[in-house]
């Protein structure tokens, strides 16, 4: 029971610590004159990876691997068959693939890197040098691609900055929200760690099953909250992009610092069944963005009855 409240207490934490350092990141960026394209494309589409963030560098630290591992995995599933399935089931997208073709490449790419470098059972030293490397290089390539040439991709993260709001107007209440969203984070993951090592331990479920299921679905409600909204208001593209950069930044930015911190080891089963869930789900949501396809409720559907066979058979099969 108490294994249960601390799970369920962190996850809230998390959930509203996300949202407070993300209005302060995107007030603060305002603040400072920085263009909305980059408010879009940084502060937000990667700022809702905080709490994932926050999670699996604690995790590394404490010596938790497939919980570390196993958050980012397990989001990257859940942010494409859970969060896109849930908002085409409540209003039917319609993308403009051009706008995300790019982002799209991306993903697919950042999942093939991560099975390449997780090859030998871990990641290190170098393999997170390199996946960092590899996102600097994306916000370069990004950043100047979209600045010099307007596009339809500049377009929609500009309206991703758009999408928070409410955000803070004084120095003051910018400092706060910083502050309070940083300190909500660091407790929540103290208390989600806490409650998701000690479940494990008690019901006999190992730490990556945690990991990929309860602890990554906790961790991906900012994203949740800002793609449902976006759908919401018909801006598809907007849920659609913040679910990209927000998988960019999990594999390249997030494994990457865990690693450089602490040596990470793969778990058999993420090895052996999971990375290739997460490289089918980025391909298939691909296949969406080049074909122009229309998620409509019907294949909204599909993704979450893909997402629920993905959970039976996390805690049946493997």
């Amino acid at each position: 029971m108490l294994y249960g409240l601390s799970l369920l207490a962190g996850i809230g934490l998390l959930f509203l610590g996300g949202e407070a350092l993300i209005r302060g990141a995107v007030a603060s960026a305002q603040r400072m004159g920085v263009s909305p394209l980059l408010t879009g494309l940084v502060v937000v589409g990667f700022g809702t990876s905080a709490p994932e963030l926050v999670v699996s560098v604690d995790a590394a630290l404490r010596q938790q691997p497939d919980i570390a591992v196993g958050n980012i995995v397990g989001s990257n599933i859940g942010n494409i068959l859970l969060i896109l399935g849930l908002c085409a089931a409540i209003c039917p997208m319609t993308v403009q693939p051009l706008a995300l073709r790019r982002d799209g490449v991306v993903v697919v790419a950042a999942s093939v890197l991560f099975i390449v470098l997780s090859w030998g059972g871990a990641l290190g030293v170098w393999q997170a040098l390199l996946l960092l490397a590899s996102l600097a290089a994306y916000l370069v390539w990004a950043y100047r691609t979209e600045r010099n040439v307007p596009q339809p991709a500049g377009e929609m993260h500009s309206a991703e900055a758009e999408e928070v709001s409410a955000v803070p107007r004084s120095t003051g209440m910018i400092v706060t929200a910083l502050v309070v969203g940083l300190g909500m984070l660091i407790g929540g993951s103290q208390l989600l760690l806490y409650g998701a090592i000690g479940l494990a331990q008690a019901v006999g479920i190992s730490q990556a099953v945690i990991g990929l299921t309860i602890v990554a679905v906790g961790t991906s409600l900012p994203e949740m909250a800002v793609s449902v909204i976006a759908a919401l208001r018909r801006h598809a593209d907007v849920a659609v992009g913040n679910i990209l950069g927000s998988n960019i930044f999990n594999v390249l930015g997030i494994l990457g610092i865990s690693a450089l911190l602490q040596p990470l080891p793969i778990a058999a089963r993420v090895g052996q069944f999971d990375q290739w869930v997460m490289l089918g789900s980025a391909s298939l949501l691909l296949l969406f963005l080049y074909t122009g396809m229309r998620l409509s409720r019907g294949e909204g559907a599909a993704l979450l009855a893909g997402y629920g066979a993905y959970i039976a058979l996390s805690f049946t099969v493997f």
